[in-house]
């Protein structure tokens, strides 16, 4: 089994996917206009409209209702990214911390209030799990 996608269902794909394309720098792929995929090197974020959800079953996913899932992207240098990202995203849980694991962590939300955490490796535990 591989895990392939994460797929966040919003009633604003466009203002969803403008978030995840300034944080990734990454352009979205957008197949049709109800649906975008954000591709990593290491997974994808795939953004469905609320209209998308009938095609699963009915009221089986509601948008911006997240409360217990989070949205993680390792990143090169969680300063950096703060730097570049602390003018444009508009709610900041938490600037950048070393956390007890060993990531150096940037937590934020996105426009429907899913979390989003940016992460560096900077323990030598830490660094050693991301090599695996």
């Amino acid at each position: 089994m591989q895990l392939v996608s994460v797929r966040l269902i919003t009633a604003d794909v466009d203002r969803l996917v403008a978030f995840y394309e300034t944080v990734t720098r990454t352009t979205a792929d957008r197949p049709a206009p109800v649906f975008a995929e954000i591709v990593t090197p290491g997974g994808t974020l795939a953004i469905g409209d609320v209209a998308t959800v009938a095609l699963f079953g009915a009221d089986s996913a509601r948008p911006a209702e997240n409360h217990s899932a989070i949205v993680e992207f390792r990143v090169d240098d969680v300063d950096a990214e703060w730097e570049r990202l602390s003018a444009a995203v508009d709610d900041v849980v938490q600037t950048p911390t070393t956390m007890p694991w060993g990531n150096r962590s940037l937590l934020m939300r996105d426009p429907d209030g899913n979390l989003v955490n940016l992460f560096t490796p900077v323990g030598a535990d830490a660094i050693a799990r991301q090599a695996r």
